[in-house]
């Protein structure tokens, strides 16, 4: 058997309304010690809303402020709710965000964003069977975001062209346009 890394120790910097960051000492498997910064994060999930028998999704467009730009996305939120299971909150971020109830929903994939460095661990799912519901957005940006429908064969040129850039819809749109062939 390998020897395998060792988390050691490690110390809080700070504690925010959504993520905490932490110095974390680790041992190599040779025993050298060494440190990292790490980020926690409680987690999100992502929907693809599609609609027009498959062949268009729902989307936002809303500033970011750690980029201070706007992006275009698919709907998504973090997991701030304890002990709900992600479903449930893909669900409910669904009808906050663009006022649609999914009558099936699927799992595409789960994965963590950026694993140097922080521990968010995110869901996507592709909603499906859209009935319109009321909104209720939630922060300042949602109050200023837009809903954009997009075709989904327009994805790869958005893609290309650098118009989408956010890594939770490039994977959650291309694989509900494979999941929808």
């Amino acid at each position: 058997m390998l020897p395998r890394f060792r988390k050691l120790a490690e110390r809080r910097i700070y504690r925010g309304d959504l993520i905490e960051v932490a110095v974390g000492t680790f041992a190599d498997p040779d025993g050298r010690e060494f440190a990292r910064d790490l980020v926690h994060h409680p987690g999100a999930v992502s929907i693809v809303p599609v609609v027009d028998e498959g062949t268009a999704v729902l989307m936002v467009r809303q500033y970011r402020a750690a980029v201070d730009r706007e992006l275009l996305e698919i709907p998504a939120g973090k997991r701030d709710v304890a002990g709900e299971p992600p479903e449930r909150t893909a669900r409910r971020e669904l009808e906050e965000e663009v006022g649609m109830r999914a009558g099936r929903i699927e799992q595409l994939a789960e994965f963590f964003n950026s694993p140097g460095f922080c521990d968010e661990h995110s869901f996507c799912f592709m909603a499906l069977d859209l009935e319109p519901t009321a909104t209720s957005f939630q922060g300042v940006e949602e109050q200023h975001m837009t809903i954009e429908r997009i075709a989904l064969d327009d994805v790869p040129a958005l893609i290309a062209s650098g118009q989408l850039v956010d890594a939770k819809s490039i994977i959650g749109l291309l694989l509900a346009r494979e999941a929808l062939r």
